[in-house]
């Protein structure tokens, strides 16, 4: 069942940087609280899955529940830099390694390089000039870099190519990079530098150390009479807000500050369980409010989770201004390449982190005097109570206007 256990009630203490999970081989994962026992929820796994999954009973009847050690969603990033024990650090690497080797953290190609190149560095030994080379790379790439950006064929083409062939870009780029990992203090003592180099440059993704759900959200319609359909999409939620990632494409379609959104969903009993988010946006360049539906069993899972969420933050927010009001907070262990103190935002053109809503089949509305009417697309006041305080978001209500076109 994907997500924590923060979705289903109130959570324990949030000051652990790992916890318990139980997780399936469908992928569907459950935070454990400390008060769980991970027997009696193995014995409570089929219904787990029949109430949050649309798994098949045949598939539903084999499923086996392993116990996994991963990291919590609501522990702080800001306190994750202050870890110095090279164990617990391990354990957030290889998570975040496993997270990016299966595309869950979507992640552009010169990053994903940037990355591969300190498994390198962990793996191979510092680099040394002309060994390994780009072409020897290429037999363990997957274990550097993303299944998708190492695809590299199968049969007789990919026989004929062999060993000699020359290496692709992706071989070269990722040997570029390993090229300029740098080594600082004793390296060879201790890998924690490396580790926490790669940590660092895992907390630039936005969904880094998010709980992941699945869903589906509508495809817009292509043509007059031809529907869309829907697409499955990853929702990636953690203490700094949600996104939404295409499943197939390994890109964001939509990444929501909580200061930026309001939600809410819907029950089976009412209709099909659904996530709603709602949001800013504009339409030929008017203000307008956006709707995105998500289609999902775990709806109610998100729901709750986004709500503990923003109380976690209300209530942290005294707690950290004062930790840093006692003094600055001590500095990282050197790590072996010169890395921002702030999480730089990526910005980049085209880049895979950035939202894409034009990809989006979003509901907008707007007011005309006391009723709510659909438009072409476009809304006005929030159907949903749910969200941040007045006056700590910048989520706007719409006023109408006379040039929106009313549906």
């Amino acid at each position: 069942m994907d997500g924590t256990e923060g979705n289903a009630g109130q959570p324990g203490p949030a000051d652990r940087s790992h916890r318990s999970s139980v997780s399936s081989m469908g992928a569907r994962e459950v935070q454990l609280k400390p008060k769980h026992q991970p027997y009696k929820l193995g014995r409570q796994w089929p219904e787990l899955l029949l109430r949050f999954t649309d798994a098949p009973d045949d598939d539903v009847a084999v499923d086996e529940p392993s116990l996994q050690f991963r990291r919590n969603v609501f522990f702080p990033k800001r306190r994750e830099l202050q870890i110095h024990d090279e164990e617990v650090l391990r354990l957030l690497y290889e998570e975040a390694k496993g997270n990016l080797l299966a595309a869950r953290y979507p992640c552009d190609v010169e990053d994903c390089e940037a990355l591969g190149a300190l498994v390198c560095r962990m793996q191979l030994g510092p680099y040394q000039p002309g060994q390994p080379t780009a072409c020897a790379l290429r037999e363990k790439l997957d274990s550097f870099l993303p299944a998708h950006l190492c695809k590299r064929g199968h049969g007789l083409f990919a026989a004929l190519r062999g060993r000699g062939a020359k290496a692709g870009p992706v071989e070269q780029g990722l040997l570029d990079a390993y090229r300029r990992v740098q080594d600082v203090g004793d390296s060879e003592a201790s890998l924690s530098p490396h580790y926490r180099a790669y940590l660092l440059k895992c907390h630039e993704l936005p969904f880094y150390g998010c709980a992941f759900f699945h869903g589906e959200i509508d495809k817009p319609a292509q043509g007059f009479l031809h529907r869309g359909g829907r697409k499955p999409v990853s929702v990636a939620i953690s203490l700094e807000g949600v996104h939404v990632i295409d499943s197939r494409e390994k890109h964001v379609l939509l990444g929501l500050r909580f200061q930026e959104l309001s939600w809410d969903h819907t029950s089976p009993e009412e209709e099909e369980s659904v996530l709603w988010l709602e949001f800013d946006g504009d339409h030929e360049g008017t203000p307008v409010n956006k709707l995105l539906k998500i289609y999902s069993k775990q709806a109610e899972l998100m729901s709750s989770l986004i709500e503990y969420c923003i109380e976690l933050n209300q209530t942290s927010e005294p707690a950290a201004a004062q930790e840093s009001a006692s003094g600055p907070a001590p500095a990282p262990a050197p790590g072996p390449s010169p890395l921002p103190t702030r999480r730089p935002q990526l910005r980049r053109q085209g880049s895979v982190v950035c939202s894409r809503i034009q990809h989006l089949a979003t509901i907008d509305y707007v007011e005309e005097g006391e009723q709510i009417k659909r438009v072409k697309p476009k809304r006005t006041t929030s159907f949903f109570s749910r969200q941040l305080s007045l006056g700590q978001g910048s989520y706007t209500v719409v006023q109408p206007s006379d040039s929106l076109e009313q549906g």
